[in-house]
Parts: C-alpha cells; structure tokens; sequence
C-alpha cells in the first residue's frame, strides 16, 4: 500500500515527511501556484527533500497531443529520471497521449477522473496509476463506493493499474478507502494531520507523565 502527500508546500513536506512513512508526494498545476514559489524551484525543493525511492508526481500542462508528450519526456528526465512520474489528464487527448508516454517507458498517472468508466480507459490505454478525485465525484453520487467498485474491478479483470485515489475532503472518506483495499492513497496535509492527531492520544500520554512523575519523582527510565 502507498501512501503520498498532496501538496508542494515544503513545509507541510518536510514535517509529515520526517514522522511518518512516506512514499513520495503528488503534485498539480494548482497545488504547484499555492507553493509561493516558481514551479522549478517548489519542485527542487521537494526533489531535496525526497530520497529516490520516494516517488514524486508532476503534471503536463499541455493539452494537445504533440505538447503532452513533449511535457511527459521532460518530466520523466528530472532527478535522473529516478522515480518520476508524469500526471496525465483523462481528456480525449490525454487518453491519446497515454499508450505513446507508456511505450516510451514512462510512467503515469491518469488524472482527473471523475467516473469509473474513465479509469477503465485509462487503465486500458496503459496508465500505472489512476487518481479517481473522490470528494468531488461526491457531488455527483457515491464518490467512495465508486472508487471502492473500481478497485474490486480492477482485480476482476487483473488489470495492473493501481487506483490512487486523490480529492479528500476527511479522514472519513480516507478510512473507507483504506478498509476497501485501495492500493494508494494521496491526501493533503490537513487530512493527514486529522488521521494521526487524536484528542485521546495527548489525553493519555499526558496521564502517563503525571502518574509516573508522582511516583517517582522524574520522567525518565533508567537502565
């Protein structure tokens, strides 16, 4: 199971990415803008913080066949070409562009995707990753149980894409994901924040340090 960031601030990067077991981080146009920074340096950021078997994912921009692969060479070339990944809208030129990229040896991920029917092309035109955006398929039925189907389906048919799903809105969307067996997950800080931050944990650990500090007067273990 991987799990990634979803975002492009070094900040938020850099504090989940020292306590927890990262796998890279995913990126967008508009998550690479609220950086605060130009896209080239957010990027050499996250490439110096990141070691090369955490995977980093960056968008193409371009929308047109031609510029798509063009975009998706350039990219797959950054840091060595060590665990890069080129994000790929699910647009009709997007689904085009996706045998050519793969056949050149790069890997994808089909963004983007807002119905299974998508990620099934997607996974067929050869993508490694399909990022179905599960909130905002919410507001157009079950975004969860969509997803859920899509990654039973997948197994059905032994279809190698992995689902990566991406859009959270809460932990609760991110739970129901994790118990249905999606195989990655990319979430922005704030959720992360929510899954790994509970009111009962400082509660308990504070318990711990007064009663161990009432009876014997430090806190600390000694060998």
């Amino acid at each position: 199971m991987e799990f990634f960031i979803d975002s492009a601030n070094i900040e938020d990067i850099k504090e989940l990415n020292a306590i927890l077991p990262i796998d890279g981080v995913t990126t967008n146009p508009t998550i690479l803008t609220k950086s605060g920074k130009s896209p080239e340096q957010a990027l050499a950021d996250i490439f110096e913080e990141f070691n090369e078997d955490q995977k980093v994912f960056v968008q193409v921009i371009a929308t047109d066949y031609e510029g798509i692969l063009k975009e998706a060479r350039m990219i797959a070339s950054l840091r060595g070409g060590k665990n890069m990944l080129v994000k790929i809208p699910v647009s009709r030129e997007g689904l085009r562009a996706i045998p050519a990229v793969k056949a050149e040896g790069i890997n994808i991920l089909a963004t983007g995707i807002y119905s299974p029917d998508q990620a099934f092309w997607a996974a067929k035109a050869g993508a490694d990753y399909l990022a179905p955006y599960v909130n905002r398929m919410c507001n157009y039925g079950d975004g969860v149980g969509q997803v859920a189907e899509l990654v039973d389906t997948l197994a059905i048919y032994n279809i190698d894409s992995k689902v990566c799903a991406a859009s959270f809105k809460n932990v609760d969307q991110v739970h129901q994901l994790l118990a249905a067996g999606c195989p990655a997950l990319t979430v922005a800080p704030d959720v992360i924040r929510a899954m790994i931050d509970h009111p009962g944990t400082a509660i308990a650990v504070d318990e711990f340090s007064v009663n161990w500090q009432k009876a014997y007067s430090r806190n600390t273990l000694k060998a």
